[in-house]
C-alpha cells in the first residue's frame, strides 16, 4: 500500500497560539508530502495512488465487487469511462476529479473511512449530477456510533489568500440547511450504504434514521466533519531534488502557516453565520506536488488510453 509521509496532524491550537485558536478544538491540519528520486519528486508515487484509488469514486460499490473479478484493467477501464475530462487548459476545473481521488484515497488510508457516495460515479450517472461536497464518507467508531465526512478538494497553482477565500466560500455554501438536506438525500437513497459489509445491520438502520429527511439537521452537526483537501503547486517542492529534513520543515512552516491564514477566516466568516459551528471539526488537508500541469496532462493521456 502506498502512503506519504506525515508532516502534520495536530490540532490549530497546539500549531499557533494566536489567541482565536485558545478555545478552538474542532480544527486541525494534516500535512503530507510525496518524497524524491534521482534528482525529482516521485511522479510515478502519486500517480499509481491516484489510479489505485480511482475505483472507490468513479465507480458504484456494485460495480467496484463485480469487476473485481475481471481484474485490475476492467476496473480502470470502467472508472476512466465515468471521468469528466477537459483537454482545454483554459478550463479552470482541469483535474479537478484528480483532487476528488486524491482525496478518497487519504480518507481511506488516514482515516479509515468508507466511501458511501462514489461522488465521480454519481456526479456522471444520476439526473441531478449529485450535486454538493466532492467526498462523502462514513467512518464507524463502534457498533452503535459513527461520523458523517462530506469533503471538499482543490487543486490550485498556488494557496495564496485568494485561493483561501474561494475554498471558504465553497465550505460555507456546503454548510447551508439546503445543501446539507441534499447531501443527506443523496447518501440515504443511494444504494452503496445498504453494502458495505463493515456496517452492520443495526448500525445502518442507525446511520439511515440519523440522516433522514424528517430528522433535523442540528442532530447532525456534532458527528459533522469536513475535510478540505488543498492540493497544491508549490515552488519549494519544484526546486527541491532529495527528500532532506530542510525540505520537510519548509513545508511544514508553509503549511502551517497557510492553515492557520485559513482557519482565521473561516472563524471571522463562519462563526456567526454558521448555526452549532463549533460543533462542526474541520480537517484542512495539505498536499504539495512540483508541477500541476505535468500531472493533470499524464493523467488525461492516461485516462483516455483505458476510455479507448
Amino acid at each position: 500500500m502506498i502512503n506519504f509521509e506525515i508532516l502534520i496532524n495536530d490540532a490549530i491550537s497546539i500549531l499557533s497560539d494566536d489567541e482565536k485558536f485558545v478555545s478552538v478544538s474542532n480544527k486541525s491540519v494534516l500535512s503530507l508530502i510525496n518524497d524524491f528520486e534521482n534528482g525529482g519528486w516521485r511522479y510515478d508515487k502519486f500517480e499509481k495512488f491516484i489510479w489505485n484509488n480511482i475505483k472507490e469514486t468513479a465507480l458504484s460499490y456494485r460495480e467496484r465487487q463485480a469487476l473485481a473479478l475481471e481484474g485490475e484493467d476492467s476496473l480502470l477501464t470502467e472508472s476512466a469511462k465515468n471521468l469528466r475530462l477537459s483537454e482545454s487548459i483554459k478550463d479552470i476545473g482541469r483535474g479537478s476529479e484528480i483532487a476528488e481521488i486524491l482525496l478518497y484515497g487519504i480518507m481511506k488510508n488516514y482515516y479509515n473511512a468508507l466511501p458511501i457516495v462514489p461522488k465521480i460515479f454519481y456526479k456522471q450517472n444520476s439526473q441531478d449530477n449529485a450535486k454538493g461536497s466532492d467526498s462523502v464518507h462514513i467512518v464507524i467508531h463502534d457498533e452503535h456510533n459513527f461520523s458523517l465526512w462530506l469533503g471538499e478538494s482543490k487543486f490550485y497553482n498556488s494557496i495564496e489568500n485568494a485561493r483561501l477565500d474561494v475554498i471558504l466560500g465553497s465550505v460555507k455554501e456546503s454548510l447551508t440547511l439546503k445543501k446539507l438536506k441534499k447531501e443527506n438525500s443523496i447518501i440515504t437513497n443511494v444504494s452503496d450504504i445498504k453494502d458495505f459489509e463493515e456496517i452492520s445491520t443495526d448500525l445502518r438502520e442507525r446511520i439511515l434514521q440519523s440522516l433522514s429527511q424528517e430528522q433535523s439537521i442540528d442532530t447532525i452537526k456534532p458527528i459533522l466533519n469536513i475535510p478540505i483537501l488543498l492540493l497544491h503547486e508549490c515552488d519549494i517542492t519544484a526546486t527541491t531534488t532529495q527528500l532532506t529534513d530542510e525540505y520537510r520543515m519548509q513545508i511544514k512552516e508553509h503549511h502551517k502557516e497557510r492553515a492557520v491564514e485559513y482557519f482565521k477566516k473561516q472563524i471571522d466568516s463562519c462563526s456567526t453565520e454558521i448555526h452549532q459551528y463549533s460543533d462542526i471539526k474541520f480537517h484542512v488537508i495539505l498536499f504539495p506536488v512540483a508541477d500541476k500541469k505535468k500531472i493533470v496532462d499524464k493523467f488525461i493521456s492516461k485516462a483516455e488510453i483505458f476510455r479507448n
